[in-house]
């Protein structure tokens, strides 16, 4: 019998296992891999939950994390709007702070059970059961940090799973000669994608694209060719860059439809309940600052499910849902080459639209 079960270890899971189990309760996190691993994500995340994570004990000298300041945005043909980031942000990989948060996390009490994976979730008599392929356990409270798109979605029948998503996200970690202060976004037909320095001198290189367009061409590296090199900047890269895995991380049907927060009365955080468009470049910051919602709910008002419930579909909304409808209506003024090339030109001739959409996507220090 555990108080709390954290189905999925990301960003979300790590941050809400270390909140409550340094709050006293006993936390088991359930997650289908093995640290460290890789995921497909841009790497970027901004300075608003700096000093959370230092607080709760992650050591920012030792990450070696890379100082972000600077943006910079290009149209598919290669023309060029840069601004300063009023806050900025740092670059680290997903393959090192997931495991730095997991070392934290075990040496708060958090257990672990690795390479396992949840089959269902039950609720009745105000408690769940939880069954693995080897295991059962039962806890007063679950919560869902599993990511952007799993079985469980389809267990729990959650609207948006039954509706296809065009997107595919590919990931890549490379070395090349590009400012260290800079992050990128680069547009190309139908998505973007954009680099930024992370540890060890290397860069993490993520784009967002179609099915559609990987469809035509058969062949991821036949897509890049075809697609992403029309912009010359990516050409560029793509010519100059040394790439350090055999092959990219990808992941499918990347939805960035409305979620809901709570379903059969699992918690839902990070981007189980919600995804930001990665043009924004928010969505590592919303997840932690979303487990530290939750978390702090259920420490908070333990004893009363109801509450728990009412209070973090209400925090959650005030903090995300105007950042989440801000994102979908902006991306889609890019991916078309005319309307990204019309996009860039506005910003350009009218530069507080730039800084209003940066301030809609990004949250307050915490």
């Amino acid at each position: 019998m555990y108080d709390i079960i954290i189905i999925g270890g990301g960003l979300a899971g790590l941050v809400s296992s270390i909140q409550l189990s340094k709050g006293g309760k006993k936390v088991l996190l359930i997650e289908k891999k093995h640290y460290p691993f890789h995921r497909v994500c841009g790497e970027y995340i901004s300075n608003e939950v700096r000093p959370f994570l230092e607080s709760i004990g992650l050591n920012f000298d030792k990450l070696g994390v890379k100082e972000i300041t600077k943006f910079q945005f290009t149209s598919p043909s290669g023309r060029v709007l840069e601004t300063d980031l009023d806050l900025g942000g740092f670059g680290i990989s997903r393959y090192k702070i997931d495991e730095e948060l997991y070392h934290l996390a075990k040496s708060t009490g958090v257990e672990f059970l690795l390479e396992n994976t949840v089959e269902s979730v039950d609720y009745k008599d105000n408690k769940f059961t939880a069954k693995t392929s080897f295991d059962i356990f039962e806890c007063k409270y679950v919560i869902g940090t599993y990511g952007k798109r799993t079985k469980m979605d389809s267990t729990l029948q959650r609207d948006f799973f039954n509706k296809r998503s065009p997107y595919i996200g590919v990931k890549y970690h490379i070395k090349t000669n590009f400012p260290k202060d800079l992050i990128a976004l680069h547009n190309f037909k139908d998505g973007y994608c954009g680099i930024s320095a992370i540890e060890d001198d290397k860069y993490c290189l993520c784009y967002l694209t179609t099915r559609e367009n990987l469809r035509k061409h058969g062949t991821i590296q036949e897509m890049e060719k075809n697609i992403l090199w029309k912009n010359p900047h990516l050409q560029k890269i793509f010519a100059e860059s040394e790439f350090l895995y055999d092959k990219p991380e990808v992941i499918n049907e990347i939805s960035f439809a409305p979620k809901t927060t709570i379903e059969s009365h699992i918690l839902m955080a990070g981007d189980s309940a919600g995804l930001i468009t990665p043009l924004c470049g928010n969505g590592m910051a919303m997840a932690i600052h979303g487990a530290k919602l939750l978390s702090n709910n259920i420490l908070l008002n333990f004893n009363d499910r109801d509450l728990v419930e009412k209070t973090y579909q209400k925090d959650w909304k005030k903090q995300f849902q105007k950042r989440l409808w801000v994102g979908r209506n902006v991306q889609k003024l890019f991916g078309n080459e005319i309307v990204s090339e019309i996009a860039l030109s506005t910003m350009k001739t009218i530069k507080p639209l730039l800084r209003m959409v940066m301030e809609a996507t990004h949250g307050e220090i915490f």
